[in-house]
């Protein structure tokens, strides 16, 4: 029993001194790479410091696309609680359209959207966001549009789930509100 809790405080004090800058307090691991903003700006994961982040790399084409009123239905549920939702739309799948304005007119207009949303970012590769390099690092890697990783207070993954798992799901839900009492 203690030598397994002395491999944990050791594994957790290593990566507190080797994680890169990060948006929450010390030893948290997700990168403060700031993305640019579908309504102009930047959206930096500095500001959401303290609390849980559902990132979702979204397509406005895809079969899964219903699912921005879930992503919707949980920012409105748990936003007062502190979670955020962040959808970053990604045409690596080839199912974006074609600019941020139509994007964010598709998205306004077909769901109305009004969680925070990135430009179009690719979320996969060499040419992928910083933050998604680094969850690649982690072994969170967008298999399609609408993954969800959901990001802890202290910038730890926390879980993430594929496309076929819808945001209300009792799966996410009950990661969300682990996540916003933790």
């Amino acid at each position: 029993m203690v030598s397994h809790i002395r491999r944990r405080l050791i594994a957790v004090l290593a990566a507190a001194v080797c994680a890169p800058a990060a948006f929450g307090a010390t030893g948290a691991v997700v990168p403060d790479a700031p993305f640019p903003s579908i309504d102009g700006g930047e959206i930096s994961l500095a500001e959401f410091r303290g609390r849980p982040v559902l990132l979702v790399n979204t397509a406005s084409l895809c079969a899964f696309t219903p699912q921005y009123e879930g992503l919707q239905a949980m920012w409105e549920r748990y936003r007062d609680a502190g979670l955020v939702v962040l959808a970053v739309p990604s045409d690596d799948f080839r199912q974006e359209l074609s600019s941020d304005a139509e994007v964010k007119d598709f998205c306004a207009l077909t769901f109305g959207l009004d969680l925070p949303m990135t430009t179009i970012s690719s979320v996969r590769g060499p040419q992928a966001h910083p933050v998604y390099r680094w969850l690649a690092g982690q072994g969170v890697v967008p298999g399609w549009n609408f993954h969800k990783v959901l990001i802890g207070r202290d910038g730890t993954v926390l879980g993430q789930w594929p496309a076929s798992v819808r945001p209300m799901s009792a799966p996410v839900t009950r990661a969300v509100e682990a996540a916003l009492a933790d």
